[in-house]
């Protein structure tokens, strides 16, 4: 009786797999890396290596259990490679993207395939694993990767939006070059969310009621994130959904941390949420700039007076709009920088990015 029992379980077992393995899909991207210059605040820009042309770099959104192969194009003149940071990598170690332990680096001209099952959930992301004091820190080689779970908890299942908010500084004496920057004394003097600084980001736009699931990521610089006019609820922390949600007005957040934040939008008005690291609202010591934004609820009328009043807006600065995308890779326009060596077009140059 006891083996039959424990066949009972294995066959039980065996076909759980096999479900799991019917609804996963496979997910095949293809990703450059390009030398370009993005306009992060008005007056500075920086040298970055840029996935698909792009700071954040692509919005990668998948599903628990798909099978994922990324090749990666390196057409810069240094080496690279990609690190998915939080993936397990079960039975794929070869593609957790660090330099002379897990694979060689990414030469010049040369591609590497990465491949790996997505067996980790929630709000994950990648970056550069060579060089992270540079690459990373002031190149922008980052971006998001979010994995849908197959059973949602029930605080997820009643978000009506999501956007996601990535946290970096910037160095303007190591900007200018590449192969520079990375040093331990040396100092931070712009901040950005999303890769840009305010006013060159864009306010995020909600309606009453809805509820708001903000996914904030520490991606070079720690933060200390803060709302005003609402509380927000902790449900996940690196992707792992936290047993006992907590309420917050303020989350201070390490570099290459995640949270995921709940807030409903019970309160009308204009509202700014900003890093509370005074410093971080600044471009280069002049305040009221960094990694602040604003929340702005449809309803209520823009005064005269205020900043963002006829601003070309961007719904998708948040990645809120690909966000409802089916599953996939989505390049965001709002994010892409520029060849200095090509003429401008709309928005690609310093004198066009400040569209406000």
């Amino acid at each position: 009786m006891p083996i039959l029992r424990s066949g009972r379980l294995f066959v039980t077992c065996a076909l759980a797999a096999i479900a799991m393995q019917v609804h996963a899909e496979a997910r095949h991207f293809e990703m450059t890396i390009e030398e370009l210059d993005l306009q992060v605040a008005p007056g500075f820009t920086a040298k970055v290596w840029a996935f698909n042309g792009q700071v954040p770099g692509p919005l990668i959104h998948i599903a628990e259990g798909d099978d994922v192969e990324v090749v990666v194009q390196n057409n810069t003149t240094m080496s690279h490679t990609v690190h998915w940071h939080g993936m397990y990598q079960t039975n794929s170690w070869q593609s957790d993207g660090v330099p002379d332990i897990t694979q060689k680096a990414i030469e010049p001209g040369e591609s590497y395939t990465y491949r790996f099952v997505a067996d980790k959930t929630g709000s994950l992301w990648y970056h550069c694993h060579v060089n992270v004091a540079e690459h990373i820190a002031f190149r922008g080689m980052w971006g998001p990767l979010i994995v849908d779970p197959k059973k949602p908890t029930k605080l997820e299942r009643e978000v009506t939006k999501d956007a996601v908010l990535m946290f970096s500084g910037w160095n303007t004496k190591a900007a200018a070059a590449y192969g520079v920057g990375g040093a331990p004394d040396e100092t931070l003097n712009y901040f950005s969310i999303n890769g840009k600084s305010m006013p060159m980001n864009q306010p995020l736009r909600v309606r009453k009621g809805d509820v708001l699931r903000l996914r904030l990521f520490a991606a070079t610089i720690p933060a200390s994130f803060h709302p005003h006019g609402h509380d927000a609820l902790v449900i996940a922390k690196d992707g792992t959904p936290i047993k006992n949600p907590y309420p917050v007005d303020v989350l201070a957040i390490q570099p290459g941390e995640r949270y995921d934040l709940i807030m409903r939008m019970n309160n009308p008005g204009i509202w700014v949420a900003h890093d509370h690291i005074e410093h971080h609202t600044t471009n280069n010591g002049k305040d009221h700039g960094g990694s602040m934004f604003v929340l702005e609820y449809e309803e209520i009328e823009k005064p005269d007076w205020y900043m963002w009043k006829n601003v070309a807006y961007e719904p998708d600065f948040y990645m809120s709009e690909s966000l409802k995308k089916p599953h996939g890779m989505h390049n965001i326009e709002a994010f892409k920088a520029f060849d200095p060596a090509q003429p401008a077009r709309g928005g690609d140059s310093a004198a066009a990015g400040h569209r406000h």
